[in-house]
Parts: C-alpha cells; structure tokens; sequence
C-alpha cells in the first residue's frame, strides 16, 4: 500500500463546482437584506426564558461543536444549528431539563439541510447517553419547525465568507488555509452570547479580518492590514461608521476568544 498522509486524501463526498455566478455582487446585496429577517432576539434570556441562562447556553452549543466535529459534519451545520436553537428560544419559554434536547434537534435539522447524509435521530440520541429518546427527538423537531415557521434558509456567516475570499487578492492556497481559519472563527462566534445579535455579514467579515492577522498576511501586502481590511469588507457589506466600529469590536473580542491566532 502507498504511503500517503491523511491530509492529502482525496474527499469521499461527491461534489458539484462551484458556480461563479453565486459569487455576484447581486447576490451578495440579496443576502444583506435576507440576513435581518433572521436574527434572534438579543434578550431573550431577560425576556422569554425563565430557567436559561448564558452559561447553559454555552455548555450546551459546546456539546453541540463537539458532536459536528466528531460526525465530521459540514461546517455549515453547527451556525446554523445555532441560529435555528437561538430563534427558537428567542419566541419560546423552555425549561433548562430540555436544553439538550433542543440543542440535538437543532443539529437534525440542521443536518438535513446541509448534508447529504444527515445525522439520525438515533445517533445524536446516543450523544446524550440516552437521555433522549428517538420519539421525543421527532416530536421537538415538530415543535421546533412551528416556532420557526418552517423557515429553515437562514443566512449564516458561512454563506459570506466566500464572497470576501474571492474579493481579496491572495493565492488560492492561501485562500484554503484562510477559509479554514475564518469557518473555525464563525463556529467559536457561534458558542459565544456576545455574538447573539450579531448580523452574519459582520460575524463573516470579523472572522475573516481575524484570520488574517493569525496567519500573518498583512506582512506580505499592505491591504491586508487590519485597518484596511476592516474598511474594506465594511464598504463590501455597506456598514454605516457605527457598523464598522463594531465590525473592529468584533474583531478584537474573536482575537480574544482565541488569541494565538491574532498574536
């Protein structure tokens, strides 16, 4: 048998090209208006939920990272299994004893959304030693697609990242490592409250900001520096000068989210 590293294989998943028409200013313009229609409410915690509170939150979105790395899911999953567990909080009063529930059924739709081979209700049962059951998983996601409005396109950070990659000028290698860097920024935004609020458009553009300063890029070209980059993707997603200070806020709170990769 040859020697190859693992890195190298070649991914098992079939995949179509990539359109370059997605990738369109039309698009992009599309996506910033859609994306406010599904925010979730910044004080839900005060206003809807009794029991809740930002650390269980964390413990469960924590959990909830941990079993799409595990089942190697899309990168796409955990954000928007995240929006979907915030939107729903943000309209329905539940109790802390059904928080991983939730947080489970969240990734099941999630996951038939954005694979093609979704995670089962019987798999993700098993993540919660059984403390769920494969019928009370089914009968939430009923109870989920309701609150939701069978709503389930939501805009996500995901879907803004390669439209500012393929508007910087770096080689397409760089570019693979970057996109990398930045879906790790998106995933850590998404286990934080801070970035509750947060429209994706900023929380894409924070992280790709962020990215770059860890791998060192703005020392190969000037544009790249985080000043010009933060004013250049704030004039992409057409922020007002509130917007892009807080698109640098951003920034700085992911470096401290993780700081050896905006050292």
């Amino acid at each position: 048998m040859e020697d190859q590293l693992l890195c190298c294989e070649v991914d098992s998943i079939r995949r179509a090209y990539q359109d370059v028409n997605l990738l369109n200013d039309r698009v992009l313009h599309t996506m910033l208006k859609a994306e406010e229609n599904y925010l979730p409410s910044p004080n839900y915690f005060k206003c809807v939920q009794k029991e809740i509170v930002p650390k269980m939150r964390k413990i469960v979105a924590t959990w909830m990272l941990e079993v799409c790395e595990e089942q190697k899911c899309e990168e796409e999953v955990f954000p928007l299994a995240m929006n979907y567990l915030d939107r729903f909080l943000s309209v329905e009063a539940t109790r802390k004893t059904r928080l991983q529930l939730l947080g489970a059924t969240c990734m099941f739709l999630a996951s038939k959304m954005k694979e093609t081979v979704p995670l089962t209700a019987e798999k993700l049962c098993i993540y919660t030693d059984n403390s769920v059951q494969p019928g009370e998983l089914l009968q939430m996601e009923l109870l989920v697609l309701n609150k939701l409005k069978w709503d389930l396109a939501s805009v996500t950070p995901h879907d803004f990242i390669e439209h500012f990659l393929s508007k910087l000028k770096i080689y397409p290698s760089t570019k693979q490592i970057l996109r990398k860097h930045a879906q790790t920024f998106v995933a850590l935004c998404a286990t934080d409250v801070n970035f509750i609020a947060s429209p994706p458009s900023m929380v894409a553009a924070g992280s790709v900001v962020a990215a770059v300063q860890g791998l060192y890029l703005k020392s190969q070209d000037a544009s790249l520096s985080c000043q010009n980059l933060t004013n250049f993707l704030s004039q992409v997603i057409r922020s007002d000068p509130v917007c892009k200070h807080s698109l640098f806020q951003s920034h700085i709170l992911m470096c401290k989210l993780n700081p050896a990769c905006c050292s």
